[in-house]
């Protein structure tokens, strides 16, 4: 299975405040989106994602639906970096309006003074699939299981090129964990690259790894 991110940036922030009087901070607007070939060249069709939108109630229920604040290249939540505690989604039309409460984890405090300083954040959904190429199209199929959303900011990082390889890497379970296939000879060459040698690393790590998608 392959990891798979989408960027969304139509989300909004709101206040609101508990019985007790105390503020919540909270994010809102369209997480992920069905029907339609995004800008990454793929389409979740609406009955798979209607069907993890409806798996992922349980996670919501059992507040095990943590976000991060950053662009992990990997399906594992890191509680370390988590941010954030999506309380709703739902599909509207082909599209799946989430909610998240900013927590008050470092992470979670790093998000809340970004937002009261206006910065601009987007969401960006993270989850294991195959894909099938159909007219062009990478169809997500129906062993999609999402992981969770994301804050991020700015999309183009300067590691973003190789957080952008890793995606396309396989990830299996073993002895009960996703452990990445390649990913760890990826990270070996580029990072024993010299500073001149890096971008000759980076470039030969991905054109191998295309290579190896199916």
């Amino acid at each position: 299975m392959k990891l798979i991110k989408e960027l969304y940036q139509d989300v909004k922030y709101l206040e609101e405040a508990a019985e007790d009087g105390k503020k919540s901070l909270y994010i809102e607007g369209i997480f992920m989106q069905s029907d339609r070939k995004n800008k990454n060249g793929r389409l979740y069709p609406r009955s798979v994602m209607e069907k993890e939108v409806d798996r992922y109630q349980e996670m919501i229920k059992e507040k095990r639906s943590l976000g991060e604040l950053g662009h992990p290249p990997n399906p594992t939540i890191n509680l370390n970096q988590v941010s954030h505690l999506i309380t709703e989604l739902r599909m509207s039309g082909p599209d799946v309006i989430g909610k998240a409460k900013i927590l008050g984890t470092p992470m979670g405090k790093i998000a809340e003074n970004l937002i009261l300083e206006g910065i601009g954040l987007a969401v960006s959904s993270r989850g294991l699939g195959s894909l099938k190429e159909r007219n062009g199209v990478n169809e997500v199929q129906d062993d999609f299981m999402l992981a969770t959303v994301d804050i991020v900011s700015d999309p183009s990082a300067p590691d973003a090129f190789v957080q952008g390889i890793m995606e396309n890497v396989d990830w299996i379970v073993q002895n009960g964990a996703w452990k990445p296939i390649e990913i760890e000879q990826a990270q070996k060459e580029i990072k024993k690259a010299s500073r001149k040698d890096l971008e000759e690393a980076k470039l030969r790590v991905f054109q191998k790894l295309l290579g190896s998608i199916k």
